[in-house]
């Protein structure tokens, strides 16, 4: 039986596939740290990288890989990262790391995302993972009413503040059945940054861990 590890190296491997010559996002996370690994076998054909967090960018320098910024970069062919929870139509939640925001810029900046995951992280309907949710401080208790209408129950991550200076409520008991919509109804709150639920802008490929193999899921 293959570990959780050996299933998130196994499409990491896979993923390198999908990595053209030139300049690559690379996301956040375990599973987005094994591809970053698996990156420095490969690191002669790739101009630079731009990183979705410090810790990610930290990790591609030590493996040698150049680091650039996403204003320098522009458009990007691929943006590889995991998720906390993917549907079968390419709907993720993200965010476990905190890292949401820059994560959905990258990705925006990007012609194809491809997500890497372990098949545990494949639901039919999305919020067992609780949604994550940026917010500028000084609108921290606003949001999380709003949320709580919304049918939540948010609970700020204790002790810990994003890259860009912010928190995050994670969002409990959510039942996401319609994810573009919820993820345009919470992006529109006022003192909200960016929701982790990438729906409107989901996966164009699904790299999934199983035992039997790595499955390619596609939109």
């Amino acid at each position: 039986m293959m570990t959780q590890d050996e299933l998130k190296q196994a499409v990491a491997r896979a993923a390198i596939e999908y990595v053209p010559a030139g300049i690559i996002g690379v996301g956040t996370g375990s599973t987005a740290n094994f591809f970053t690994d698996e990156l420095a076998h490969i690191k002669g054909k790739i101009e630079a990288a731009v990183a979705s967090s410090v810790a990610t960018a930290e990790r591609l320098k030590k493996h040698g890989i150049r680091v650039i910024d996403l204003n320098e970069a522009g458009e990007m062919a691929v943006y590889v990262d995991g998720a906390d929870e993917i549907t079968p139509h390419m709907a993720m939640i993200k965010g476990g790391g905190g890292a949401l925001t820059r994560e959905k810029i990258v990705a925006a900046c990007a012609r194809k995302f491809i997500c890497i995951v372990d098949q545990t992280k494949l639901v039919d309907v999305m919020g067992k993972f609780p949604l994550p949710v940026e917010v500028i401080p000084m609108a921290r208790s606003y949001v999380a009413r709003q949320l709580v209408k919304l049918g939540g129950t948010p609970v700020l991550r204790a002790g810990f503040t994003t890259d860009n200076g912010n928190v995050i409520l994670d969002v409990h008991n959510m039942n996401i059945l319609d994810p573009v919509a919820m993820e345009t109804e919470i992006n529109q709150l006022v003192g909200v940054v960016t929701v982790g639920l990438f729906a409107r802008r989901g996966a164009d490929v699904c790299l999934m861990g199983t035992p039997e193999g790595v499955q390619t899921l596609k939109r």
